[in-house]
């Protein structure tokens, strides 16, 4: 091989090489507690908000790397040389999300107590002071809250934290992550009993525990972290690769006492009623009128059955309709075409098209209809 195409191999593998560093994904780094890490299968249902983040982010641009281990506090995970091993691989464009306060606040611990007003504000300036060092992106995070209830309020165990990591944020100008806030407004949200099953609560076992996550609330806190790591961040929406509209504002529990129509759970046995065919269908039907008296609804749902040998008879549409097939099999004619129908299949059928449906077989066919709802 010659000096000179040596030299363009060489230059060619640099270019790869340097491309491929170049796409590498930025890491996001966790520091915190049992709230953020990871357990396995043995531990379930305990997950910490840091398991789940992943879930939420695209590995292709964002790998998340959870240091967090259970019982630290901002000193003790310090002191124990934790943030020293972040920092060995923390590098430019990285993210560096830390969450303490759970055992910041255990005072009878002189090895994990830092006091709120002063102790606890400086040491997470380590956290800051190491990200920023290396071209890293701080962002704090406010601890999450505890699900504890006392006479049907939500009481708030972080109160110092959360004022003093707030005031160190603003004060520093550090990215902040109010998780405290959120999830506090979704537990209130969710109430006494329902939250239950986003903590770790086994009836079974014994176990209840305020504190630590079940999966559904692990996913869920992580899902109220990225929503408001997008709000800080816009740019992260387009590596976002799960729905993050979630939680309640603060307002959920007044909203929902201020509404003009209340919302509601019913159950379709108690508003059965036999029916021949419509639209001079044969055989007979039950049909499932449901929420037909609620108030300022726009549309209307109901489930029908076509028993067998039953049809609903051909007519014109004046208005939009949904059928969809819950059970059974059947054959359905839109505008002169006939379709052989079964679970799964949905048929929306516009104003001015003609269509019916007949019942096949011995099962009973089921459907869902929904339309628009008649204007005055």
């Amino acid at each position: 091989m010659t000096t000179t195409r040596l030299l363009s191999l060489l230059l060619t593998l640099a270019g790869i090489a340097g491309s491929a560093q170049a796409e590498a994904p930025r890491r996001v780094f966790l520091a915190g507690d049992s709230t953020v890490a990871e357990y396995g299968p043995e531990r379930a249902p305990r997950n910490g908000w840091g398991q789940q983040l992943q879930s939420f982010l695209d590995p292709a641009a964002l790998e998340v790397r959870n240091h967090a281990i259970g019982g630290r506090s901002s000193r003790s995970f310090i002191e124990e040389g934790r943030l020293d091993a972040i920092a060995k691989e923390l590098r430019k464009g990285d993210v560096l999300l830390v969450q303490f306060g759970h055992n910041d606040a255990k005072v009878e611990d002189p090895t994990r107590y830092t006091d709120p007003a002063q102790a606890y504000p400086q040491w997470l300036m380590r956290y800051v002071e190491l990200a920023r060092s290396r071209g890293a992106t701080p962002i704090l995070v406010s601890p999450v809250s505890r699900r504890v209830w006392d006479f049907g309020s939500l009481l708030d165990t972080h109160a110092r934290y959360t004022d003093a990591i707030r005031a160190l944020a603003a004060r520093e100008q550090v990215a902040l992550i109010d998780l405290n806030a959120s999830s506090s407004a979704w537990i209130r949200a969710l109430g006494d009993e329902a939250s239950k099953a986003y903590f770790e609560h086994v009836p079974e076992r014994g176990v209840r525990d305020d504190t630590h996550l079940s999966v559904a609330g692990a996913t869920l806190v992580a899902c109220l972290v990225v929503r408001d790591w997008k709000a800080l961040d816009p740019s992260l929406g387009r590596h976002v690769v799960r729905d993050t509209d979630c939680g309640a504002p603060p307002t959920a529990r007044a909203d929902r006492a201020a509404q003009a129509h209340p919302s509601s759970v019913v159950h379709e046995s108690d508003f059965a009623r036999e029916q021949p065919g419509p639209h001079g269908g044969a055989g007979r039907t039950t049909g499932y009128t449901l929420f037909a008296d609620a108030p300022g609804l726009p549309f209307v749902m109901r489930k029908r059955v076509l028993h067998p040998g039953a049809g609903i008879g051909l007519h014109q549409h004046h208005k939009d309709e949904i059928y969809y097939v819950l059970e059974g099999r059947g054959r359905y004619v839109l505008d002169g075409q006939a379709y052989e129908v079964g679970p799964g299949h949905a048929m929306l059928t516009r104003p001015g098209s003609t269509h019916a449906i007949e019942q096949v077989g011995e099962e009973p066919l089921v459907l869902m209809l929904a339309y628009p709802a008649s204007t005055p």
